[in-house]
């Protein structure tokens, strides 16, 4: 890659010129001559600088932006070259949203380990629309994804079934019963997660299938603090089945029998490049190995 657009991104990224200069052995004085002749090359002043602080202006953060998914092109070039005369082994970035990722993914990426040994594993969570976004941008090999986004990909393909239930604390809904009617449903508080997120995805889909009007709702942007407030018996949510074994099994959250449930959805993988390299490939086939999931909890 460019040495100047790399002495840039590292120079935006640590917000300032010595830090850069000690990183790559090289004098402060070197380093601003290779960033000034990457602002010539361009046309346009790129940082902001004063004896306090270094920061990028609008045109550095477009050349940023940018100089990110170059970089990352260019790792991506490098290891798939060498791959072509090794085993799987080296670097994959992997994103995944919370429910796999948190759940299903630690599980799967020791299985890769314990089969491919050289392999390095950089992973990524966050929810289904920023993964999207970074494997768009080629800044993830392979994204896992909950429920649907409009961005277009060169490979998405569903691998896993997923079932949503609705859960609650028992000392919260066995009051009432453990079944409820969905107008009943209205009447409780509920977690959700954020927007952009495939688990609130679903549980709009579910307010809009069963017409539940919430009184209320708190929002949390993680799976772990819902269970967490689910627990605590703030109120009710829709999780998935693969979230909640634990809580399941020693009794701190049941399911709550409703016509119409457990919603089903899928997990989706979204890769974005015609190369494919021995890890990914690899990573890819244990994805699709369906039965291996249920060994996860056994």
């Amino acid at each position: 890659m460019d040495s100047r657009l790399e002495l840039f991104l590292s120079v935006a990224e640590n917000r300032s010129f010595s830090r850069t200069a000690e990183k790559y052995y090289m004098s402060q004085p070197a380093v601003s001559q290779h960033i000034h002749a990457l602002e010539e090359r361009m046309g346009t002043k790129l940082l902001d600088r004063n004896n306090k602080f270094v920061k990028l202006n609008k045109a550095g953060e477009i050349v940023y932006h940018y100089g990110k998914e170059i970089a990352a092109l260019y790792n991506k070039m490098d290891y798939l070259v060498d791959d072509l005369t090794n085993n799987a082994s080296g670097p994959i970035k992997i994103g995944s949203s919370y429910t796999f990722g948190e759940y299903l993914l630690p599980n799967l990426i020791a299985e890769m380990l314990r089969l491919y040994p050289h392999v390095q594993p950089d992973v990524t969570i966050g929810n289904t629309e920023e993964i999207a976004r970074l494997v768009n941008n080629n800044q993830l090999d392979i994204g896992i994804i909950e429920g649907y986004t409009s961005r277009k990909f060169l490979v998405q393909k569903k691998f896993l079934e997923d079932s949503m239930v609705i859960v609650g604390s028992p000392g919260l809904v066995l009051k009432q019963g453990d079944s409820f009617i969905a107008e009943e449903l209205s009447e409780y508080t509920w977690l959700m997660r954020e927007p952009g997120s495939g688990t609130r995805e679903a549980n709009e889909k579910l307010f809009e299938q069963f017409k539940i009007v919430p009184g209320s709702f708190l929002t949390f942007s993680s799976t772990q603090s819902i269970k967490a407030a689910s627990e605590a018996g703030l109120g009710l949510s829709l999780l998935s089945r693969w979230a909640i074994q634990k809580e399941l099994k020693y009794g701190d959250l049941i399911t709550i029998n409703t016509p119409g449930t457990p919603l089903t959805r899928t997990f989706s993988y979204l890769k974005n490049s015609q190369y494919q390299s021995k890890v990914l490939e690899s990573f890819t086939e244990l994805l699709e190995q369906k039965d291996l999931y249920s060994t996860f909890f056994d």
